[in-house]
């Protein structure tokens, strides 16, 4: 019972932080999880059911100021949720050790992502088969399809196998290669986080990892995160909370090294 208290604690926490710039969280949820004594699988399972309720009560509040581009979600987002649900009904086909090794690399590339500086900036392809050009509210942007859909998809594959959203990957891909601007970057990443993370609970279920006792009490306490961080978000500026992220979630990745390098001792 203690250990469902101080995940439901930190969960809270981390889901208010995470939702202001536009990410999941599962990247942190998994070594909490772990570090709780949930083993890999049924972390992973978990973390989508978090994320799943932290982004349909974000989305709710992005959508209410206009901060999410549904039609950029409904063309980028598929390739991913079909991958996640593959990734997280096949993850019980691989190693926990391997699968500890990939969600690690997967978080040091998120913490580089993080460090580096998103510029908004437009693409002037306009006029070339697979560049999309958008225009939402005051904002033009143009849309890289032949970039972002398998980026798009390869993240999904890896979110539904390790209980990640994708959505360390998805603003910077929105705000440096398609040229949106962050505050939309944010709001639709939050969106698209619901879809992928639903697929992959799916999967992760299909193959028997799912456990009532936990989910409850932390996808409320998600929930609360989710409303209280997407608020905040849209007052605050996200750019000096990124460093923090970023080396936090170099933390969260040694600490997932040595789960893996332990587990396969």
């Amino acid at each position: 019972m203690n250990q469902v208290i101080y995940a439901t604690a930190l969960i809270f926490c981390f889901s208010i932080v995470m939702t202001m710039t536009g990410r999941g969280g599962g990247n942190f949820y998994v070594p909490i999880l772990i570090a709780c004594g949930l083993p890999m699988l049924r972390a992973a399972t978990t973390s989508q059911f978090i994320l799943l309720a932290t982004s349909l009560a974000s989305t709710m509040i992005f959508a209410k100021k206009r901060s999410i581009d549904w039609k950029l979600a409904l063309v980028i987002d598929p390739p991913t949720d079909i991958m996640a649900l593959v990734g997280g009904y096949y993850a019980h086909c691989l190693p926990v050790g391997i699968l500890k090794v990939i969600f690690s690399v997967m978080l040091v590339l998120a913490g580089f992502f993080m460090l580096r500086p998103v510029k908004e900036r437009p693409i002037n392809d306009t006029h070339k088969f697979g560049y999309w050009r958008r225009t939402f509210g005051t904002d033009v942007y143009t849309v890289n399809l032949w970039l972002a859909i398998p980026v798009c998809a390869a993240a999904g594959i890896v979110a539904g196998m390790t209980g990640i959203s994708g959505g360390s990957f998805k603003v910077p891909l929105m705000a440096l290669v398609c040229g949106v601007p962050m505050k939309i970057a944010v709001g639709t990443s939050s969106a698209m986080i619901a879809a992928t993370a639903l697929m992959g609970l799916v999967g992760h279920t299909m193959a028997g990892d799912f456990s009532m006792s936990w989910t409850v009490p932390l996808g409320i306490a998600a929930v609360a995160g989710g409303l209280f961080g997407a608020r905040i978000s849209l007052k605050t500026k996200p750019q000096t909370l990124k460093k923090v992220f970023a080396y936090t979630t170099f933390a969260a990745a040694l600490f997932m090294f040595v789960s893996a390098w332990v587990t396969q001792g």
